[in-house]
């Protein structure tokens, strides 16, 4: 094995990760996400499906997707929400989609959308030791055959794992706080 972080930097580092909600407006290099996301495809994935498929949304479609959000929110909750969803959406300097391809094995289903969520956890590490949050939404939006439409994701093959926000962090939030692992680590005889 290589020599890499010590066990003790890489501890503070998956402790202190955190999910960011608010972003300073400078965009991050597009090479920086594809180094996250060329290290995201060394996630485990049963069978080696590598099932992720990463959507890097362009300010053209970003702007699509800001007015989609913005007209769900306007027939939901009135027209300043929409408009402020539309603001919050423009906000965000760096979007992308992961999606995990589907099975009609339903274990097979299961195990993809698994590995996914871990190729999830390589991005988000290496970006953030790089200086870069990342929040993973999986609102409504998310799960509207308008936003596959959007996206031209054909809902029969993939599903949407999250949408991402990405860029530098406005603000870090604290830590909150966890069980102990004493309290989920539970031992059987």
């Amino acid at each position: 094995m290589s020599p890499g972080p010590t066990t003790a930097q890489l501890a503070d580092l998956i402790r202190n990760r955190r999910s960011i909600n608010l972003f300073e407006a400078e965009t991050v290099e597009p090479q920086l996400l594809l180094e996250a996301i060329e290290l995201a495809r060394w996630a485990p994935n049963h069978r080696l499906t590598e099932p992720w498929r990463f959507y890097l949304l362009g300010e053209e479609t970003a702007e699509r997707m800001a007015r989609f959000a913005a007209e769900l929110e306007t027939a939901a909750k009135g027209e300043r929400v929409g408009a402020a969803r539309y603001e919050r959406f423009k906000a965000i300097p760096g979007n992308f989609v992961l999606t995990s391809q589907r099975s009609d094995d339903a274990l097979v289903d299961k195990e993809n959308y698994a590995a996914c969520c871990c190729a999830v956890q390589n991005l988000s590490l290496y970006l953030w030791q790089c200086g870069v949050g990342v929040k993973w939404t999986t609102g409504a939006l998310t799960r509207e055959q308008g936003f596959y439409e959007l996206l031209d994701i054909d809902s029969q093959k993939e599903i949407v794992v999250g949408l991402f926000w990405y860029g530098r962090p406005k603000i870090v939030p604290p830590p909150q706080q966890r069980r102990e692992a004493a309290e989920i680590t539970l031992r059987k005889p």
